[in-house]
């Protein structure tokens, strides 16, 4: 009986070390992640930084359990058709839109009906634009952060204003072809500018040969500021001539994204980015371990920010009221 015993024993242990084994020889999956950006790989990578990081926290290691391809636009809106169906040829498990690009994630979504695609910050309204069925049930293959924004636009203005007391006049520089920009332009810019009693000139930029006949028509109006609300393919490939001709022309400025302050624009003001990047990873994580996009609420920002560029507040001899300043959740000097 005894000798029966330990042969049971034995027999449960070697059964035992032989699943480990076998559980030890499995190999572990590797998901594969589709990164879309509109803009290029200098100025996503503290974005997409952000992304790892926080999907490092859940679990998830470059190179080890999960492969990112990466696909960036460069601020060509007719590249991304094209990166969008490669993504979908590498048969990812999930594409992350980056860079809030409305006409990126419309591409990703013609391209596939059935791989989730997680944005990151998108200026349309994500119901009008039909990329979801609602914002708490999307109901396709699409979800993740949006950026309304329509009430933001006004605080900018105003956020300016209190920067420039005797601002008057407001040049605004646009993309009609990004549809966020045309409503911004059309609604909420127009409402703001009445309620803090300025004058408001849009102008509209098509493709790069207009930049400097906008600036030069800009210059002859004379206006006491610059505002640049969204971004889009063209002003994302020329936001440095852009931020230049503020600084040319000593105009303070405001824009609806980061990267123009960071390449010259005097303030920012909308959602904290670093914050929604990686709520991304959330997003992801969910859908790695199962969950389908329709089900998956989209979110909008909870966390906004401020910065200013105290150079560029200088370059332009302009002294930003303490106020104001205190106000700034960061400062680039």
């Amino acid at each position: 009986m005894r000798k029966a015993g330990v042969l049971s024993t034995l027999v449960a242990w070697v059964v035992l070390a032989v699943g480990v084994i076998a559980e030890a020889q499995q190999p572990k999956k590797v998901f594969r992640i589709g990164y879309l950006s509109n803009t290029d790989p200098a100025s996503e990578s503290a974005r997409s930084k952000e992304i790892r990081v926080a999907l490092r926290a859940l679990g998830y290691i470059e190179g080890q359990n999960i492969v990112t391809e990466y696909r960036y636009g460069e601020g060509k809106a007719d590249r991304y058709p094209r990166l969008a169906a490669e993504l979908v040829r590498l048969k990812v498990d999930v594409i992350v839109v980056a860079g809030g690009g409305d006409r990126a994630i419309l591409a990703a979504k013609n391209a596939t009906k059935t791989i989730p695609i997680v944005m990151t910050g998108s200026g349309l309204d994500p119901v009008e634009a039909g990329l979801v069925e609602s914002l708490a049930r999307p109901g396709g293959n699409v979800t993740g952060i949006t950026n309304l924004g329509r009430e933001v636009g006004g605080k900018r203005l105003e956020l300016l204003k209190e920067a420039v007391p005797k601002l008057a006049r407001v040049a605004v520089l646009y993309d009609p072809a990004v549809p966020a920009a045309v409503l911004d332009v059309k609604e909420d810019i127009p409402v703001a500018a009445h309620a803090l009693q300025l004058t408001i000139q849009p102008w509209q930029v098509r493709a790069p040969e207009d930049f400097d006949k906008v600036f030069a028509a800009i210059s002859k109006w004379r206006p006491d500021g610059f505002y640049v609300p969204r971004r889009g393919a063209l002003i994302v490939a020329n936001e440095k001539r852009t931020a230049g001709f503020g600084l040319r022309s000593r105009l303070p400025s405001v824009y609806g994204y980061r990267d123009g302050v960071e390449v010259g624009g005097l303030m920012y003001y909308g959602a904290d980015l670093s914050d929604s990047y990686r709520r991304v990873a959330y997003y992801v994580d969910r859908i790695l371990k199962g969950a389908k996009p329709a089900d998956l609420p989209v979110e909008q920002p909870t966390k906004f920010e401020l910065v200013i560029n105290l150079k560029t507040a200088k370059q332009i001899g302009l002294t930003i009221p303490p106020n104001v300043l205190a106000r700034a959740d960061k400062v680039i000097k």
